[in-house]
């Protein structure tokens, strides 16, 4: 039986020329960097960058490899590979990027479609994720209490006022 060899991601980036994804890893426990090229065959500026980054995560050779690099980055270097493909400078690739990924506080997500709603909330939950304290962080607090001022006279909302009227 062969032992499973377990990779731990440090840096992925893309290569435009030619175009590739390149992956810098350490491999079990081991001080000696690598660098893992995966060639970007048969992708164009009218790929969808959502697929081809599940099909190079999901393929058996890049797999292991792949384990500590979320789908989401992937994502990222493939729609970066489609603007240089289309023409765009990579300054206009990472802002149509960055303009797809946010978040509008102002939008009302009970209209987006299940895809849509689903994308927002992978947005969101790697967002918590990143900016998450966790109790071995050094500036870790277990328990925060935190006294906000009341100078100003806080405003009323519509739903917090009592109405006479029966539901």
């Amino acid at each position: 039986a062969r032992a499973v060899m377990t990779y731990v991601a440090k840096k992925c980036g893309i290569c435009f020329q030619p175009p590739s994804i390149i992956l810098i890893y350490k491999e079990d426990n081991k001080d000696k960097t690598r660098q893992r090229i995966m060639p970007v065959r048969n992708f164009s500026k009218f790929s969808d960058c959502s697929m081809a980054a599940e099909q190079l995560k999901n393929n058996p050779r890049h797999k292991a490899y792949l384990e500590g690099v979320s789908l989401r980055q992937l994502k990222k270097l493939y729609s970066l590979l489609k603007g240089h493909l289309g023409g765009e400078t990579l300054a206009e690739s990472l802002e149509k990027f960055q303009q797809e990924e946010a978040i509008d506080p102002e939008e009302d997500m009970n209209k987006l479609d299940d895809k849509e709603l689903a994308k927002r909330k992978s947005i969101m939950d790697e967002l918590f994720e990143k900016n998450r304290k966790k109790k071995d962080d050094p500036d870790f607090i277990y328990d925060i209490e935190v006294e906000f001022p009341q100078d100003e006279q806080l405003e009323s909302c519509g739903w917090d006022v009592e109405s006479g009227e029966e539901i």
